[in-house]
């Protein structure tokens, strides 16, 4: 059995915080028959040590790539940017502000592209907020409830691994794994949610920072729908009363936290319904969230 190369790419803004946890949680992990060949790091516009970090490891990582954008493009631009410079067909997608869960997370994530029906892949983004603080506990319930969405109909984000058949993401838009999934799925390939391939995030640690997260998520779905006509699952109510049933198995019930996040949820939507609706749907480049680069 053949190895299967890929390559890892990131995108980093102003990430001299967690930029070289993640670089070395790709190179310690445990791989068989997969091979790393290539990390491309597109730093975009980054005014921090970002690009210092990463050139510094480069002695020691030597498939470690390092591309500047002079100014901030968005995630878009830089997705196609290492996307235009890579030579391996399966991509994995990291965030810079993420790590993977286990060592052998990156392993499990792109086992399943053996099968050639396979076109992209989705890992379990697990936060590391504290479940006791009230917006802690809705980054939890947020993504527990992905989780058992994406059990039941495979909802991928935060980490995935795709195969490269020449789509190139549009750079006045922020949806970027949706499109990717579309147009994989438009091919004919099928999508696989792997749960055991964990990546730690960190959500948003204040009311403030927690909406202007949603809403940007929700604007790029919105959005999706709109251009596309593509559904996506988590706006399926069917599968969203599903993966709450479930979700209080993992998180305990907690009605009034669980309604709390609800009307949060609902809140966001709406608003981001209205930008769309607007016209004022150009997400390409976003505030950051500066709460989430704690891990």
């Amino acid at each position: 059995m053949s190895d299967i190369e890929i390559t890892v790419g990131i995108c980093a803004y102003n990430e001299a915080q967690i930029i070289e946890r993640a670089i070395r949680s790709i190179f310690s992990q445990k791989l068989s028959g997969i091979v790393v060949k290539e990390v491309l790091v597109v730093s975009s516009g980054s005014t921090d040590d970002t690009d210092e970090i990463v050139t510094k490891l480069i002695p020691e990582f030597p498939p470690l790539r390092l591309f500047r954008q002079e100014k901030r493009e968005g995630k878009n631009s830089a997705i196609n940017c290492y996307l235009d410079n890579k030579t391996c067909d399966i991509v994995v997608m990291l965030n810079a502000d993420n790590v993977f869960g286990t060592d052998d997370s990156l392993q499990k994530l792109v086992e399943p592209f053996r099968d050639p029906k396979v076109g992209i892949t989705g890992g379990r983004p697990i936060p590391t907020n504290d479940k006791k603080d009230k917006i802690g506990f809705a980054v939890h319930m947020m993504w527990c409830m992905h989780h058992e969405l994406a059990l039941v109909h495979p909802k991928i984000g935060e980490l995935i691994a795709f195969r490269d058949i020449g789509t190139r993401l549009p750079t006045d838009m922020q949806s970027d794994e949706d499109i990717i999934r579309m147009k994989l799925e438009q091919a004919g390939y099928i999508c696989v949610y792997v749960g055991d391939s964990i990546i730690l995030n960190r959500g948003p640690e204040t009311l403030e920072d927690f909406m202007k997260q949603r809403i940007r998520v929700n604007i790029g779905e919105c959005t999706m729908k709109k251009m596309y006509n593509y559904d996506i699952p988590t706006w399926n109510t069917k599968y969203l009363i599903h993966a709450l049933y479930d979700s209080i198995h993992e998180l305990g019930f907690h009605p009034y936290k669980m309604l709390y996040v609800a009307m949060l949820e609902r809140k966001c939507r709406r608003i981001a319904q209205e930008h769309v609706d607007k016209g004022e749907d150009n997400m390409s480049i976003w505030d950051r969230v500066d709460s989430t680069k704690k891990l």
